[in-house]
């Protein structure tokens, strides 16, 4: 095979590891009834006049699965650290212990759950854009190499499973997400 067209190949599969990395933090966002820090992952603190990602400036632990603790590194930061959460706009209600901010994560409703599918399905359809376009832009590359018929069909047909197996990657992703979130 012709070195070019690896060299294309290579940044195509590069290009579709990033859709489903990129997927994947996407998800981890999307909250499915167990508390996890990384839903706090979104929030800045208004730290010595510049804004601080929450996780910088305290440690975020989980004591049970209906419970985030904030717990801040300097005790004046409690209450920044508390209107940072709500300002977020997470839908959570921090409390303030005078130790730590802690926040009970509401179980989700049947409501919410499908909004939440909804979601993880729009993150997913992202993805196989993503990918849909890496195969596209690799095509148009190895269509202007000039290279002989038969290795420019070989590389599209390469392409193409590509495509394929990354796109049943994003199903699989999301089928394992939705499955989460619908749990009750």
């Amino acid at each position: 095979m012709n070195e070019d067209v690896k060299f294309i190949l290579e940044a195509t599969k590069d290009s579709m590891d990033a859709a489903i990395l990129h997927l994947e933090k996407a998800l981890i966002k999307i909250r499915a009834g167990k508390a996890n820090p990384s839903m706090l992952s979104t929030v800045m603190v208004e730290y010595y006049g510049s804004q601080t990602p929450l996780s910088q400036v305290s440690n975020i632990n989980t004591p049970d699965a209906r419970t985030l603790s904030v717990q801040p590194w300097e005790k004046s930061m409690l209450s920044e650290i508390e209107t940072a959460i709500m300002n977020a706009n997470l839908g959570f209600n921090p409390m303030n212990n005078g130790e730590m901010v802690i926040i009970n994560v509401p179980p989700l409703t049947e409501e919410r759950r499908i909004q939440l599918v909804k979601q993880a399905k729009a993150e997913a359809e992202e993805a196989k854009i993503s990918v849909r376009s890496a195969r596209q832009e690799a095509n148009k590359e190895i269509k202007n190499m000039g290279i002989s018929e038969d290795l420019e069909k070989n590389a599209e047909i390469d392409i193409q499973e590509m495509t394929n197996s990354y796109t049943e990657k994003i199903d699989n992703i999301l089928d394992v997400k939705e499955a989460e979130i619908m749990k009750v």
